[in-house]
């Protein structure tokens, strides 16, 4: 991907220096650990129950050479997403798009959604219209996951992105509410049609962003397709050594990732990424 040179984002809240902080009533020891894991595995904020010591004290972190190319990284990322949504909106929406925030932090941070730590991986919180990231989060993505390259890197940023495009367009808020009002099996299913419908997203921005900037650079689709097909639900649950459920996915298989993330992608078109619409997922 070709992204030195470019500018970045204005619009990058950096907390990596300050990390720490405490969720109240949270659950500590092994069973902390292991529902921060399955937190970073089925990409749910389970930080909220965890507590894992260090009282509500905050403290500096040290941000690397590494994290600063990190960072460096995300705000072009961020910039271009800014740049080809506002172009979408224009022509597909009739109406400007509010560009979100996103923060960059180490460890741990608060949000309007409450504590979430780096294990929980990143995410993207409706209450305060920001993206969390912990740029660590790469070398998880590439050492633990078998997702590398900053293609891939930069799908994570989009998807993030793209459940805000989804809360500007209305349809994060309404399908979240229906969620709050259904069983655990319905609720999880339409998680599933919520984050496929961020991946078709994801597939837009990647054409738009190759069209605006000539950033894409032979293999990088590949890289992103490689991304989603190491974070679905089956992949992730047969990595842990779990039988594969279904009933228990939230973010959809490897195939159902890769061919939204390609339907967005050859489409362009928003249109075409309604995944509430349609019996085939």
């Amino acid at each position: 991907m070709k992204w030195r040179g470019r500018r970045g984002s204005r619009n990058i809240v950096d907390r990596r220096r300050v990390s720490g902080g405490r969720a109240a009533g949270g659950i500590g020891g092994v069973a902390g650990v292991l529902i921060l894991l399955a937190g970073l595995y089925f990409g749910v904020d389970t930080s909220g129950f965890v507590d894992l010591g260090g009282g509500g004290s905050q403290q500096s972190a040290e941000v690397s050479p590494a994290d600063e190319r990190a960072a460096e990284f995300v705000s072009v990322t961020l910039a271009d997403t800014e740049e080809v949504w506002a172009d979408v909106f224009r022509e597909q929406v009739d109406g400007p798009y509010n560009a979100p925030e996103l923060v960059l932090f180490k460890g741990a941070v608060q949000s309007a959604c409450g504590g979430a730590t780096a294990q929980s991986g990143p995410f993207y919180c409706p209450a305060d219209k920001r993206a969390y990231l912990d740029t660590n989060f790469f070398t998880t993505l590439e050492q633990r996951l078998g997702a590398g390259g900053d293609f891939a890197a930069a799908y994570v940023v989009a998807h993030e992105v793209a459940h805000h495009v989804q809360n500007e367009l209305g349809i994060l808020g309404q399908a979240n509410q229906i969620r709050a009002q259904v069983s655990e099996r319905e609720s999880n299913e339409i998680s599933v049609r919520i984050e496929l419908q961020a991946d078709c997203y994801s597939g837009i921005w990647a054409r738009r962003a190759d069209e605006k900037f000539d950033s894409l650079e032979r293999g990088d689709i590949a890289e992103a397709m490689n991304a989603a097909a190491q974070i679905g639900d089956d992949t992730l649950q047969r990595n842990a050594g779990r039988t594969v459920t279904p009933h228990t996915f939230t973010h959809g298989t490897s195939e159902q990732r890769q061919r939204w993330f390609r339907t967005g992608y050859e489409t362009g078109d928003l249109a075409a990424c309604d995944t509430f619409g349609t019996d085939r997922l």
